[in-house]
């Protein structure tokens, strides 16, 4: 939540900030003032996002939380806690915004908003940011996520006559400098119902155009899970290690290790397509050897596309004891980082990395992986291998 009130902070600070500045520099041009917000705001939501991206998601957007707990990816129960984060970290950033120049901490605006021009185009520019975040987490393309938001919503700014608010929090913030970028308090309101209108006009969009729910928003949230739930996932099957290692847990199906350098494409594919073809006759385990944070989006969604959901799934270390109980162990490009146990067969497949790749080269990737699969299987378990 942090990241989310921080970002969202950074966000109301850049968008009033510049805002002031703006009408500061070019007091008697409106569209000078107006391009130098956009570009300011364009630029700065760039940066918020990818450095905080990592982190919440970057959602700084209540609208956004929502649609992506719609899909499945953000947890009902932690939508609260984003928005609340949101919104204090909107008020936050423009009282800080208006310390930096030297205004008031609080000015409320007095600017009145208020038209169905208006109102018509916060539910636009609202669908077109969600589309824009959905489509490309979508397609596959996440590392352009950032720059594609950041340059929309500049553009925006100029082709809706309410410059694109887009998102309740900043609508929330805004209202407390009687600046630039202000809005009435009595404005507010029927903004937030449009950007309401709009994102479940992009929720409706989202679910024809992409139909895999759940791969779109596999990265609008970062952690389908909370950090501490992760953890102990990881615990209980390092536990699982140990007693199968010391006799207390008698298991008869093979185990098998998969490992990458960062954990979040090949070894996950890998070990999400054994363990969907084994039905339970191998034991499927992951590990890194510099484990990312998050699993590669692009992967989810290729993996979503042949019934396989590994949205659940996260990054992991390879650790000594994992590879000890592993009869199997598989690397692919980190083959030094593993450790070697007498006993143990060790296979090395030699496969592209996934990483920043779009979609269709994963979708070859996958296949790939699915053929040594296959093939490893009929050797470990031919009865599921010929199922």
């Amino acid at each position: 939540m942090l990241a989310e009130f921080l970002g969202t902070a950074l966000l109301l600070i850049v968008v009033v900030g510049s805002g002031i500045a703006a009408q500061r520099l070019s007091p008697s041009d409106l569209g000078l003032e107006l391009l130098e917000n956009a570009l300011a705001t364009g630029a700065g939501l760039t940066a918020i996002i990818l450095a905080v991206g990592s982190v919440s998601g970057a959602h700084l957007n209540p609208v956004v939380s929502v649609v992506d707990a719609a899909f499945g990816g953000l947890r009902w129960r932690d939508v609260l806690g984003y928005v609340a984060a949101q919104l204090t970290g909107a008020v936050a950033g423009t009282v800080v915004a208006n310390a930096m120049f030297a205004l008031p901490a609080v000015t409320i605006a007095t600017r009145d908003r208020s038209s169905a021009a208006l109102w018509l185009s916060e539910v636009v520019a609202t669908l077109g940011l969600l589309l824009v975040i959905f489509g490309t987490v979508r397609s596959g393309k996440l590392t352009a996520t950032p720059f594609a938001v950041g340059a929309y919503i500049a553009g925006a700014y100029f082709f809706t006559s309410s410059t694109s608010f887009a998102n309740p929090a900043v609508t929330f913030g805004r209202e407390l400098s009687n600046t630039f970028t202000g809005i009435s308090p009595s404005s507010v309101l029927p903004f937030v119902a449009a950007q309401g209108i709009g994102a479940a006009l992009a929720w409706l969009a989202i679910r024809t155009l992409y139909p895999e729910m759940r791969a779109a928003a596999a990265v609008v949230v970062l952690p389908h899970e909370s950090s501490n739930e992760a953890e102990e996932r990881f615990a209980r099957e390092r536990l699982r290690a140990a007693a199968h290692l010391e006799g207390k847990i008698m298991s008869h199906v093979p185990e098998v290790l998969f490992v990458c350098v960062h954990n979040a494409g090949r070894s996950q594919m890998a070990a999400g397509l054994l363990d969907h073809h084994a039905q339970s006759t191998v034991h499927v385990r992951s590990a890194g050897s510099e484990p990312s944070d998050r699993l590669n989006p692009a992967v989810v969604q290729a993996m979503s596309e042949v019934g396989i959901d590994i949205s659940k799934e996260f990054p992991k270390p390879l650790t000594d004891d994992i590879v000890r109980d592993s009869d199997v162990v598989i690397t692919m490009g980190c083959g030094d980082a593993c450790p070697l146990y007498p006993g143990k067969r060790y296979l090395d497949w030699d496969l592209e990395d996934p990483a920043d790749k779009p979609i269709e080269v994963v979708r070859r990737i996958r296949d790939e992986i699915d053929g040594q699969v296959r093939a490893l299987l009929g050797e470990l378990a031919p009865a599921s291998a010929e199922a």
